[in-house]
């Protein structure tokens, strides 16, 4: 036996039985086309993830709540009126201010207007229709990512992500939600796509559209990867790419507002002038201590949450993997979790752009699993290992069925009010000219899409509420032009937003919660009750239980109220 063999032999022992697949040399083979790691035949092919999220965006688009009253108020009420001429108008629409870009709107009203043609008085179709066009624009954005994730990180990581992103809590109901912070998560999630599929210029076109059409604040979302390509890619094509869609989308915008406003203005720059600069009173609307978006993260993504905090803990661990791309795509989580927790007025909209992120840096984690107790040197997996490998399946599989437990909850416990509402069609025997009334329950009135042609107005009736309320679009003041007297950016109630004459109202939508003091349904002699439907008590009701489906606990441990909808009896 010579020398040399006997080492060759050696050499070839000693040597790892396969390669890593995280090397630059197997990265390099799965990016190049037509090689031997074809990154089509590698990665996960366009029709699974399309089909997986399709079902479950439609399945969001027809059974989410609404969240949020700005969600109605601020955008399917001005919607409503672009379409029907009827509506509630917020003091951020009034001339006056001008906060609110009338072109976000008329984006959504390409798919309203011919839906309205189509179904004529069946409101309610036409807002679900907007609410499938969301979906399907969740479902493309989010199919890029988990296509891009399975090209330079392979099947595993991708189909963890598209597991999250289909049965997580927060994907589910941010994904169909008419919000601009929706529509800046699907600009988060496609331009980090277009970045790890290394399309610079297409990634910071992308990331123009999510802050103009979308939320301006988002701008700190899309940060990393802007900066990132256009160092990559060519500064000068990249550049300009940004710089003209940017200036085509706003020129757009102050068109689309002056048609609107009635005058030259500006609706981005307004906002940031009104929340940065003009001393925005953003308090006046609540405030929440520094772990509300911890606390709000871990009820929408339970565990998943968790280990998407703990990313960077494994980057010692990981960085052969993804480091530097991965982590410039995950690095808005952080930069957006503590800008956003230093803000005294917080909700759980504004966490919306990083949902995504949440879920590829929580299956980045959970596929590192088996790192912590890798031995480069040791051709043989060690007990630990092997263990931490069959973990991955069991972790991921109990976040899902924590994330499912949620959204059961959310849907059964509050899904009363849109439901209750829809019972409005069945009652046209009330008559013409009808009044519809509602008291401490107007935030969760779920647009006039709801409300039948038989009703004349919705009125607001007092219930202690000292804030200012939306006023009906006023035609005779000029519609979107006017700038009413009674609008203000205080907060502050204005004396005409009531009823005074309760008698006036034909029908009412109320929620009695079983309180010492009685409700005003409660007076049998005076209305009767249309549609009854349980409501979860929140303040009653155990923070687990009310929080996610324990099955045979949910319903016996929680406290339910009634969420009616009352009609005035007759009298002769």
């Amino acid at each position: 036996m010579s020398l040399s063999s006997a080492r060759q032999r050696r050499a070839t022992a000693a040597s790892p039985p396969s390669d890593d697949g995280y090397s630059k040399e197997a990265k390099d083979r799965r990016r190049r086309p037509g090689g031997d790691g074809d990154g089509e035949e590698e990665g996960i092919r366009w029709f699974l993830p399309l089909l997986a999220l399709g079902l479950l965006r439609h399945m969001s688009a027809s059974s989410n709540l609404i969240h949020d009253c700005d969600e109605v108020f601020n955008y399917w009420e001005p919607l409503h009126f672009l379409l029907y001429r009827s509506g509630f108008q917020t003091w951020e629409y009034s001339s006056s201010f001008a906060l609110r870009s009338y072109l976000y709107l008329f984006i959504h009203a390409l798919v309203a207007g011919p839906a309205s043609l189509v179904f004529g008085e069946h409101k309610v179709r036409v807002f679900y229709s907007v609410r499938i066009f969301l979906g399907l624009i969740s479902t493309i954005t989010e199919t890029v990512l988990v296509v891009a994730l399975s090209r330079r990180y392979g099947k595993r990581v991708a189909c963890y992500v598209l597991a999250m992103l289909c049965l997580t809590s927060g994907c589910f109901f941010a994904s169909t939600s008419f919000l601009p912070s929706s529509f800046s998560m699907y600009a988060v999630t496609l331009s980090s796509a277009l970045f790890l599929l290394e399309k610079y210029a297409a990634t910071v076109s992308v990331a123009a559209a999510g802050v103009i059409l979308g939320w301006p604040f988002s701008i700190l979302a899309f940060l990393p990867v802007t900066v990132y390509s256009l160092i990559r890619g060519s500064f000068r094509r990249v550049f300009l790419s940004g710089f003209l869609t940017s200036l085509f989308l706003l020129v757009l915008s102050v068109v689309a507002d002056y048609y609107c406003y009635g005058k030259w203005t500006a609706s981005v720059f307004n906002l940031l002038k009104y929340n940065v600069l003009g001393g925005g009173e953003s308090h006046l609307y609540g405030t929440e201590g520094p772990s509300f978006y911890f606390r709000n993260g871990f009820n929408n993504f339970n565990f998943a949450f968790i280990l998407a905090l703990l990313f960077l803990g494994i980057m010692p661990f990981a960085r052969k993997k993804y480091a530097p791309d991965l982590m410039i795509v995950v690095s808005p989580l952080y930069i957006w979790l503590a800008f956003m927790s230093l803000q005294a007025h917080k909700e759980e909209r504004f966490l919306y752009p990083i949902y995504p992120l949440i879920c590829v840096a929580a299956a980045a984690v959970i596929d590192s699993f088996p790192d912590f107790f890798h031995d480069k040197y040791s051709s043989e997996q060690s007990i630990f290992e092997k263990i931490a490998k069959g973990l991955r399946p069991l972790i991921l599989g109990f976040i899902l069925c924590a994330s499912h437990s949620r959204t059961f909850s959310m849907l059964n416990g509050y899904g009363a009010p849109v439901q209750i509402y829809q019972h409005l069609e069945y009652h046209e025997d009330t008559g013409p000219g009808s009044v519809l009334c509602v008291g401490s329950e107007w935030h969760r009135y779920p647009s006039s899409f709801f409300i039948p042609s038989y009703i004349s107005e919705v009125r607001w009736i007092d219930d202690g509420f000292r804030g200012l309320l939306p006023f009906p679009f006023n035609e005779t003041l000029g519609g979107t032009t006017a700038a009413p007297s009674y609008f203000n950016d205080r907060n502050k109630a204005s004396d005409d937003q009531y009823l005074k004459d309760i008698g006036a109202c034909n029908l009412l939508v109320e929620l009695d919660l079983r309180r010492p003091y009685p409700s005003r349904g409660s007076n049998i002699s005076t209305w009767e009750t249309l549609a009854a439907l349980p409501f979860l008590d929140r303040e009653m009701s155990p923070a687990l239980y009310r929080s996610f489906f324990i099955p045979y606990r949910w319903q016996s441990n929680n406290v339910f109220g009634l969420y009616k909808l009352l009609r005035r009896l007759r009298t002769d």
